[in-house]
């Protein structure tokens, strides 16, 4: 964290024309999928198009097409198979060539946008080019309804949200997260797109950090770039009964351990861990502490959530000393780009500068 924008207010919406990227993998979804479109739909600043890429999915591929043909054939809605090798990031890589917008999106296919999700995004970019990426608040919708007395909010990044310890408000970050994030278009002609081999393939291990990693080798293509995130462009993130257990958030943390010295491994640990070092030595400690004081006065839970802090923490330690001694070689497989553009390029001429509050 290098400095805090001023927010802009109610400033007047740009219009930016945004490419929204909704990637899917699985028919089981389908119900998901349906509504992270039509909440795209609903915006309050329209999206230019919305893109649905399929991973390696012949009959989801097919059966999303059959109910879009109207809105594709308007232009509304494109549905894409994969062209990379299976996993999210090669996925929205198919998004980012193809995409006619200035600006691209990216929405979970198991999330629902609020209705002025765009145009927070649209009112953060300001008036000055060095602005990125912005990135929004991820709210978990858990699926009993409430969340588990034991799941510390520290950890909410476990189950794809924001967690306990960002900063609130509009602020300028490190990185911002990959299931609701908005890039400038003419970012990934700089730095290449997301990191095949890192994130997120199907339901195998649930790895994740690819978000990081371009986010890192972004400021450093572009020294002066800002990345930040407005807490107000909203999402809501659905998360399944096998989400809420105890075994996804061992299983997960592990898996975090694991990307994370994919991450160092790619752009260098002092960069890759520079955030964490701060959220392992302040964040976590005072969520064990309120769980722990919880726990003495009684309140549900709060010794399971200083239990699942320090599970947590262990476990993802234990995956990057893992990970990072499986790199040592230097036998990593993955790739970053260069994207190649197969759509119509979109432009948009410099404005303005950003402005740090001290």
């Amino acid at each position: 964290m290098t400095g805090r924008p001023a927010r802009p207010g109610e400033a007047p919406s740009r219009h930016r024309p945004f490419t929204v990227v909704i990637c899917v993998y699985t028919e089981d979804r389908w119900a998901d999928i349906l509504a992270a479109v039509d909440s795209v739909a609903g915006q309050s600043l329209p999206a230019l198009e919305t893109l649905l890429v399929v991973d390696h999915n012949p009959a989801l591929l097919a059966r999303l097409a059959a109910r879009y043909a109207e809105r594709a054939a308007r232009g509304e809605v494109r549905v894409l198979a994969n062209a990379g090798p299976r996993g999210l990031s090669a996925g929205r890589n198919t998004g980012i060539a193809v995409a006619r917008g200035a600006f691209v999106a990216f929405l979970d296919d198991d999330a629902v946008a609020q209705r002025d999700w765009l145009r927070r995004f649209d009112e953060a970019y300001g008036d000055d080019p060095r602005i990125l990426a912005v990135g929004g608040r991820t709210v978990p919708a858990w699926a009993s309804g409430r969340r588990p007395a034991w799941f510390p909010e520290e950890f909410d990044w476990v189950v794809g949200c924001t967690y306990r310890g960002l900063p609130e408000g509009l602020v300028r970050v490190r990185n911002v997260l990959g299931g609701n994030a908005s890039f400038r278009r003419t970012a990934f002609d700089t730095a290449g797109g997301f990191a095949t081999g890192i994130g997120r393939d199907g339901d195998k291990r649930p790895l994740g950090c690819e978000e990081t990693e371009l986010c890192i080798r972004l400021t450093g293509a572009v020294p002066d770039a800002v990345l930040l995130i407005d807490d107000r462009a909203v999402i809501h993130h659905r998360v399944p009964a096998a989400r809420e257990r105890f075994g996804y958030f061992r299983t997960r943390t592990y898996a975090e351990g694991l990307s994370k010295a994919l991450v160092a491994r790619s752009v260098g640990a002092d960069k890759g861990l520079a955030s964490e070092r701060r959220y392992t030595t302040r964040v976590l400690p005072a969520g064990i502490a309120r769980g722990l004081r919880d726990a003495v006065r009684g309140r549900p839970g709060g010794l399971g959530r200083a239990g699942a802090i320090v599970a947590g923490t262990a476990l993802t330690a234990a995956g990057y000393l893992v990970g990072r001694f499986r790199t040592r070689g230097g036998d990593v497989a993955f790739s970053s780009g260069p994207i190649e553009r197969s759509g119509p390029d979109a432009r948009e001429e410099p404005r303005g500068r950003w402005e740090a509050a001290v």
